[in-house]
């Protein structure tokens, strides 16, 4: 007879949550050439910077870095505690906080990295490395979703059969089209008589020019001041005026505020105010920064050092240790300004003679 136990299965360990990871461009990154992950890493910094440091250490790639996500995982330390610690982790040589411009022209943004070193670095070392171009691109966000789904794909994945191409019928077996009734437009007049069948060349629609930018900004002083009011040949006829203006360097708003500024009260002929500026007003010609070639390389984009305490950019020569003056200055002020032990003895005995002093006779 085999043998009941009563007693349930052991339940399955719970799962820890995986650690919160940074948005694209934000997060934790590993500076090269580090030592081998050991137990004495860490061994000469102090207990709560020891505990911190390891925590970092261990955290993947990508992961938030920040002093309130920090504070949600380690229990043992509120988000004051944390800060300080990172503050003397930068101190001591293991982190730096970036910033990186990514994008071109009106689209650039920054993005935020903190740099950790399992190895104790120098300041000379962590401003070599951030002046140079392999720490840039560590800074840079990863590639989107639409980079990857466009990716090629791996060797070893099998090559896709091209799509068969559609079988075109023959001509003799193509059906004649179904003649479909012409159909009455809502916006058609029930009086309007019907547009002409269409030709074998079919109906081209009337071809609309698009305004340049200086009949747009010669249009719109009408709007903006009615002494201004240009009609469409107006526009036209100053066109050519204007176009020179912009092709000169200026925008459209210097041409705007040159244009208008110090009106009389009443003007009898706008097309001849406004041609008399323009022919009189005529800016300098602004030198054009010429674009790039496309063989030419990218800038070289040199990262910004943030204060590990307040955030505060700069080069990162201009900030050692990771911290602005004026965090430097309070955190070694802390050590600098604590009391000696000779000194505490010395102020005691001062005191205890003046309290002997002042004891009647």
């Amino acid at each position: 007879m085999a043998t009941q136990h009563p007693s349930p299965a052991l339940p399955t360990p719970a799962r820890s949550a995986a650690y919160p990871m940074a948005k694209p461009g934000y997060g934790k990154r590993s500076a090269p050439d580090q030592r081998p992950r050991t137990r004495d890493n860490f061994a000469l910094l102090p207990t709560r910077e020891r505990y911190v440091a390891g925590f970092v250490d261990h955290l993947p790639e990508g992961a938030a870095m920040s002093v309130k996500q920090l504070a949600k995982q380690l229990p043992l330390y509120g988000q004051q505690a944390i800060s300080t610690a990172l503050n003397a982790l930068s101190v001591a040589g293991h982190l730096r906080r970036v910033r990186c411009p990514v994008g071109l022209g009106d689209e650039t943004r920054w993005v935020f990295r903190t740099f950790w070193s399992r190895t104790a670095r120098d300041n000379e070392w962590w401003n070599a490395y951030l002046a140079t171009e392999k720490a840039a691109q560590a800074a840079a966000p990863a590639p989107e979703a639409s980079d990857l789904d466009t990716a090629p794909p791996p060797p070893w994945a099998p090559a896709e059969d091209p799509p068969p191409a559609p079988q075109r019928p023959d001509t003799e077996q193509t059906p004649e089209p179904t003649a479909v009734p012409q159909q009455r437009t809502p916006a058609q007049a029930a009086d309007t008589e019907p547009a002409p069948p269409a030709t074998g060349t079919g109906y081209a629609p009337p071809h609309i020019v698009e305004a340049s930018p200086a009949y747009l900004a010669l249009a719109r002083l009408g709007r903006d001041d009615h002494r201004l009011t240009l009609s469409a040949d107006d526009c036209a006829a100053l066109e050519a005026q204007a176009a020179e203006w912009l092709a000169r360097g200026v925008s459209v708003d210097y041409l705007t505020s040159a244009l208008t500024a110090g009106l009389p009260a009443k003007v009898d002929s706008p097309v001849g105010l406004l041609r008399r500026r323009l022919n009189d007003k005529v800016p300098p010609r602004l030198p054009t920064a010429g674009s790039p070639s496309p063989g030419s390389p990218a800038p070289a984009r040199r990262l910004l050092a943030e204060c590990t305490d307040c955030g505060r950019p700069g080069l990162p020569e201009a900030l050692p240790d990771g911290l602005c003056r004026p965090c430097r200055t309070a955190h070694s002020g802390a050590t600098e300004d604590s009391p000696r032990p000779s000194d505490i003895a010395e102020v005691k005995a001062h005191m205890t003679n003046l309290r002997d002093l002042l004891k009647p006779v």
